[in-house]
């Protein structure tokens, strides 16, 4: 099937298409979180089990095309549509280090496909193929710029972790995760050379690992 090229606001045609093909439960999956110094890595799996869903009326794109009022917008739409099922899954920074982050990234795609109340009978994935989903599985490049059910589990995503960010910012005052969400900025630098790092830190990460080394 001929890829989409990327729009400023999706629609489901690519899923339509699939569906045409003889495929009842079509799912996108996407994760966030992959760079960051701390936290967990997130992946959302969704869904649309009905093309008239209310979802469909909003301008969905890649989470990162879209302010964080209009995600958390959508997300609160989602929470409350019938018509759409998601699955979070979540890897922490503790078991990142142990397993690695390639592995980890896989197992938390996989996690959230298999979380679903509703088993998919095919799975478009952003830019990667799930290892060991017994499931047929289509790797899209720059899914969550191209494809509807993609762009909604990113964005689903994005706004689970950045919640996650934040309560673990009043665990941990003075980091900034509120801000910088565990990626690696100046503040974020700073923070850990006047506190050192804490529990959400990926201690198989360079900057942090070289920060417990010194």
């Amino acid at each position: 099937m001929k890829k989409p090229r990327a729009k400023k606001s999706l629609n489901m045609d690519y899923e339509k298409a699939l569906s045409q093909k003889g495929f009842s439960f079509i799912c996108g999956v996407d994760e966030v979180g992959r760079g960051p110094w701390a936290g967990p890595i997130v992946a959302v799996a969704t869904i649309i089990m009905n093309h008239e869903s209310r979802i469909l009326n909003l301008p969905i794109n890649d989470s990162k095309r879209l302010t964080e009022a209009r995600r958390e917008e959508i997300f609160e739409i989602v929470k409350d549509d019938k018509n759409i099922h998601h699955s979070v899954a979540f890897i922490s920074a503790e078991e990142i280090d142990k397993i690695g982050l390639g592995v980890a990234n896989h197992l938390v795609l996989k996690k959230a496909v298999e979380g679903l109340s509703q088993k998919p009978d095919c799975v478009l994935v952003d830019g990667f193929v799930i290892n060991d989903l017994e499931i047929k599985q289509e790797k899209i490049i720059k899914g969550d710029a191209k494809i509807f059910s993609i762009a909604l589990a990113s964005i689903i995503a994005k706004v689970s972790r950045d919640r996650y960010m934040r309560e673990l910012a009043k665990k941990y005052p003075g980091y900034g995760f509120e801000q910088h969400k565990g990626y690696g900025t100046k503040k974020h630098q700073e923070a850990i050379e006047k506190y050192g790092i804490c529990q959400e830190h990926r201690r198989s990460f360079r900057p942090i690992r070289d920060t417990i080394i010194k």
